[in-house]
């Protein structure tokens, strides 16, 4: 069978203002809404589009993380993904970790591809693709704009400072999305009911044999500098007289 896995993470929604904790240990997560990582979401999306049309059979989300994450997966399910399989761990899991253990999953489900955000929009790593397709030992293609599969190859449109880069991979292969790819569905209400009813499957990192132990401390976690109050100037003189007061000139 023809299967995409798709890698989907939780994150604090993008419409949240974040708060930091008063220990600067992280930011508060306790009441607030949790989403699918917008990269994810498109990541899916592009791969319902490539089953729609009829260059995939089976479309599975993985995802990493504590119990209730399975509220992520539904929402992957009602968009449309056939299966899920939740790796519950409720600790912090590194990319390198989620690598290995995503690797797991591979070697047992057998894609022929692999999506998955860009990065996250919680940590900004941009790593666990690239650390997946390496520990894979498959081509990889990220920050996709556009994807096309063609046979045994996908060719991949990937946006560089000097404009548009097209690459053409094997399959097997991973490849990270960027926000220009697609307009992710909205999901509705028998979608949300039908999703209910999908097959979930869960498992911990220890049954896959992979370890969390974290190589990375946050030693410390601060809001930004809040901004300070701008001022109206009349004149280019009074501009370039307050700049160079402030020192920027």
């Amino acid at each position: 069978m023809k299967r995409i896995l798709v890698c989907v993470k939780r994150v604090v929604d993008f419409n949240v203002r974040i708060r930091v904790k008063p220990d600067g240990s992280g930011v508060i997560t306790d009441g607030i809404k949790l989403s699918l990582n917008p990269f994810d979401e498109i990541a899916l999306e592009e791969a319902l589009r490539i089953r729609e049309r009829g260059e995939a059979e089976e479309v599975v989300a993985i995802t990493i993380g504590p119990a209730d994450c399975q509220q992520q997966l539904r929402t992957a399910l009602a968009m449309g993904a056939d299966r899920a399989v939740h790796v519950v761990h409720d600790g912090v899991v590194e990319p390198l970790a989620a690598a290995r253990a995503i690797l797991k999953v591979i070697e047992k489900e057998q894609p022929f591809l692999v999506l998955l955000g860009k990065q996250a929009i919680d940590d900004d790593n941009n790593q666990t693709g690239q650390m997946l397709a390496s520990l894979w030992q498959r081509p990889q293609a990220t920050f996709a704009s556009k994807v096309e599969i063609t046979g045994a190859t996908a060719r991949v449109t990937r946006e560089i400072d000097a404009g548009l880069e097209t690459l053409e991979i094997d399959l097997p292969a991973v490849v990270t999305v960027d926000l220009r790819l697609n307009e992710p569905r909205y999901v509705k209400l028998p979608d949300i009911m039908k999703a209910k009813k999908k097959p979930l499957d869960s498992m911990s990192l220890a049954d896959l044999g992979v370890s969390a132990v974290c190589r990375v401390k946050i030693v410390k976690t601060e809001p930004p500098a809040q901004r300070q109050k701008g001022i109206i100037v009349k004149y280019t003189q009074e501009l370039v007289a307050a700049l160079r007061k402030r020192g920027v000139l």
